[in-house]
């Protein structure tokens, strides 16, 4: 047996042994597979709930309620209001622990029935390096990471994904809007809309893992590193930048590092080394 295919069946022991749990589901990459499994484990003892804000990006909301169909497991919508925590809205370097906080207090409630006493989430063990301060809040909040705990990287969930049928195998990396800012500049709902906008926009092009990275009056746009020669075009650079400024934006720029996950943690980690 593949070590991978060990560590997915310590997964399944690992929920098996829970007996009931809720699933923080965005219909990620991370997410959509620990849902399954714990479906396939626990059948109607799994349940997931879908947290839907300001901060989450619009174009996924129906392809996770048609995943979540397919997969046959029920799930329940709530709202979040982060975007109302003023300590959320200043957007320190800890901003997410305030978001994972709201999140969980919120699936505590539906948790506390019994029915459901335990709350689980996607972080896998490619995480752990990452910076990640809503960690803080899951200690906090009792809740589980069967992913990490199981030692499955990101690629392995992939792999595993791809063998259980599951169409986020190749999906994009999923984060909330809030990460598009640097920290320090305010958050509030325009920026967010706008940030949503112009990657709606994108998306709809056919680009692939998009970051519209927000900084006062500029949007830095950072696609799949392949697809950044598809701006040299000048039709579509200038569609491009006639949309974008509608949206708001007065300068629009390309970061031609292109995509690359938690970019904006980068002045952090930098500070850090």
């Amino acid at each position: 047996m593949k070590k991978r295919d060990k560590k997915f069946e310590k997964l399944k022991s690992i929920l098996k042994k829970m007996g009931h749990v809720v699933v923080a589901y965005s219909g990620g990459v991370d997410s959509t597979f620990l849902l399954r499994v714990a479906h396939d484990v626990l059948k109607e003892k799994a349940f997931g709930v879908l947290a839907v804000s300001p901060s989450y990006p619009s174009r996924e909301y129906a392809k996770a309620i048609e995943i979540a169909e397919t997969i046959g497991v029920k799930i329940e919508v709530i709202q979040t209001k982060e975007i109302d925590d003023v300590r959320f809205k200043n957007n320190p370097e800890n901003r997410c622990y305030f978001c994972k906080s709201e999140l969980f207090e919120k699936i505590a409630e539906i948790a506390g029935t019994d029915k459901y006493k335990n709350m689980v989430d996607g972080s896998n063990f490619s995480d752990r390096n990452d910076h990640r301060p809503g960690m803080q809040a899951l200690k906090e909040k009792k809740v589980r990471s069967p992913l990490m705990e199981a030692e499955l990287t990101k690629n392995e969930i992939r792999e595993l994904s791809k063998q259980l049928g599951l169409p986020t195998w190749d999906k994009d990396e999923l984060a909330c809007l809030s990460s598009r800012f640097p920290y320090g500049e305010t958050i509030d709902q325009k920026k967010l809309r706008m940030v949503d906008q112009v990657e709606n926009f994108l998306s709809d092009l056919g680009f692939r893992n998009i970051r519209a990275r927000h900084s006062r009056y500029t949007v830095k746009i950072e696609v799949e590193p392949a697809q950044i020669h598809k701006f040299f075009d000048d039709k579509l650079r200038d569609k491009t930048v006639k949309v974008i400024k509608e949206i708001g934006y007065t300068y629009v720029t390309i970061d031609l590092e292109g995509y690359r996950r938690g970019s904006m943690n980068e002045v952090i980690t930098g500070k850090k080394k």
